[in-house]
C-alpha cells in the first residue's frame, strides 16, 4: 500500500519536472519573438532556471545548422529521469 509520503515525493518529482520541461519549452518559444527585452524580468526568471541546465547541453550537442537542438535533448533526457524516479518511488514506497 502507497504511504502518503509516497504519493506526496511522487507528485512533488512530477511537478517538479514538469514546471522544468515547461520552463524549458517557454524559454524555447520567447527566442522567437523579435526584439524582447532579454532584461525583461520574466525572460532573465526562465534563465535562471533554465540556464544551469541547458548551458552543459549546449557545450557538449553542437546545433545543426543555426537550430539549436540542446533543449529538446535536455526534455527527452528530463523525462526518462523522471520516469526512472518515479519508478524507483513506486518500487521503494509498494514494495
Amino acid at each position: 500500500m502507497m504511504t502518503s509520503m509516497g504519493m506526496i515525493l511522487i507528485n512533488f518529482v512530477n511537478l517538479f519536472f514538469t514546471i522544468l520541461t515547461w520552463a524549458i519549452i517557454i524559454r524555447v518559444l520567447l527566442t522567437w519573438i523579435p526584439g524582447l527585452n532579454p532584461y525583461h524580468p520574466v525572460v532573465r526568471a526562465l534563465a535562471s532556471i533554465t540556464d544551469p541546465i541547458l548551458e552543459p547541453a549546449r557545450r557538449i550537442i553542437p546545433p545543426i545548422g543555426m537550430i539549436d537542438i540542446s533543449p529538446i535533448v535536455v526534455i527527452i533526457v528530463l523525462q526518462l529521469v523522471q520516469e526512472f524516479l518515479v519508478r524507483f518511488l513506486v518500487y521503494a514506497f509498494y514494495m
